[in-house]
C-alpha cells in the first residue's frame, strides 16, 4: 500500500468515525427528548391527580372527552406541522403534547396504586429499553415489519374506541396483549428508522432537529402505550 492509499484510508476511517459519533450524539439527543417528556408527562399527571378539584373539573365534566382525544389530535396536527417550524417550537411542541398526555394519564394514580405504577413502569422501562437497543443495533431491515405493525395500530386504535362503547372486559384484555406485543414491535422498529432519519438528513442542522423531536415524540408514544397496556394487564386496582 503506498503513502496516498494509506492517507486515503486514514481520512476515511477518520470521517466514518465523526460520522458515527454525531449519530450517537443525535440518537442521545433523542432519548434525552423523550426522557423530557415523560417527566413532564409525570409531574403533570400526580400533580393532576392528588388535587381533587382538578380531578372533578377535568374528568367530571364533558372536558374528560376532549382531554383523552386531545393527545391524538395533536400528534396529528404536530405532524403535519413538522415541516413548516422550526426546531425550537417543535420542541415546545413536544412538551405540550406530553402536559396534554399528562393529563390523561392522571386517572392513572386513582385507579391503581402507586406501588403498581411503579412496578409497571420499570417493567415497561426494562422491556423498552432492550427493544430500542435491538432496533439501534440490529443489521436487520425492520421496514417490511413496520407497514404490518402501522396496520395493526390503526387496527387497535379503531377497536378501543369501540370498546369505549361497548365496554368489554374481555375485549380490554385482548386489546392489552395484542397491544403488548404491537408496541415492543414499534419501539425496536420507530428506533431503526429514527437512526435511518439521521442518515437522510446529516449536514442540515435544522431537518435533524426536527427529526430529533419527531423521533423522540415516536418513542415517548410506543413507551407510553407500553405502560399502559402492561398496567391493563397487571397493574393492582386500589
Amino acid at each position: 500500500m503506498d503513502f496516498n492509499s494509506k492517507t486515503s484510508f486514514a481520512s476515511a476511517a477518520a470521517r466514518t468515525l465523526t460520522y458515527d459519533a454525531s449519530m450517537r450524539a443525535y440518537m442521545v439527543k433523542v432519548y434525552n427528548f423523550m426522557a423530557m417528556a415523560l417527566g413532564i408527562s409525570g409531574v403533570t399527571a400526580f400533580l393532576v391527580s392528588s388535587s381533587p378539584a382538578l380531578m372533578q373539573l377535568f374528568f367530571g365534566t364533558p372536558l374528560a372527552w376532549v382531554i383523552m382525544l386531545a393527545p391524538l389530535g395533536f400528534v396529528i396536527f404536530l405532524s403535519a406541522k413538522i415541516a413548516k417550524i422550526s426546531a425550537a417550537q417543535a420542541q415546545t411542541y413536544l412538551w405540550i403534547y406530553a402536559t396534554l398526555m399528562g393529563l390523561s394519564l392522571s386517572t392513572i394514580f386513582v385507579v391503581y396504586t402507586g406501588t403498581s405504577v411503579a412496578r409497571i413502569f420499570f417493567i415497561s422501562a426494562s422491556v423498552f429499553g432492550a427493544m430500542s437497543f435491538y432496533g439501534y443495533t440490529t443489521k436487520k431491515d425492520l421496514t417490511g415489519m413496520g407497514s404490518f405493525l402501522m396496520m395493526g395500530l390503526i387496527g387497535l386504535i379503531i377497536a378501543s374506541l369501540v370498546n369505549i362503547f361497548l365496554k368489554s372486559s374481555a375485549m380490554q384484555f385482548a386489546l392489552s396483549v395484542i397491544g403488548v406485543f404491537l408496541f415492543i414491535g414499534l419501539t425496536a422498529y420507530d428506533t431503526q428508522r429514527i437512526k435511518q432519519t439521521y442518515y437522510q438528513f446529516a449536514g442540515n442542522s435544522e431537518m435533524v432537529g426536527k427529526a430529533a423531536v419527531m423521533g423522540a415524540l415516536n418513542l415517548y408514544m410506543d413507551f407510553i402505550n407500553l405502560f399502559i397496556m402492561l398496567l391493563q394487564l397487571f397493574g393492582d386496582r386500589k
